[in-house]
């Protein structure tokens, strides 16, 4: 198990997690999960308390949002 983290920032990112909606918190997982090297998406899985399903979720549906919105700034 990776620990990119310190347990500060760790309990910063699970208070924002907390706090949003449940297709904010796939999407923020996703993101995190991202940043990071391989097993990543456990880490984030883990502490976020969610299954590596959701984080693999949020991950496809951040690919989704980037296809349909393209390169167009507004």
């Amino acid at each position: 198990m990776i620990e990119p983290y310190s347990k500060e920032i760790e309990e910063q990112m699970q208070e924002l997690y907390g706090r949003l909606s449940e297709k904010s918190r796939r999407l923020y997982a996703g993101v995190e999960a991202l940043k990071l090297p391989h097993g990543g998406v456990s880490y984030i899985a883990q502490l976020f308390g969610c299954s590596r399903d959701t984080v693999g979720r949020g991950i496809k549906e951040l690919g989704e949002a980037e296809t349909l919105t393209g390169n167009s700034s507004r």
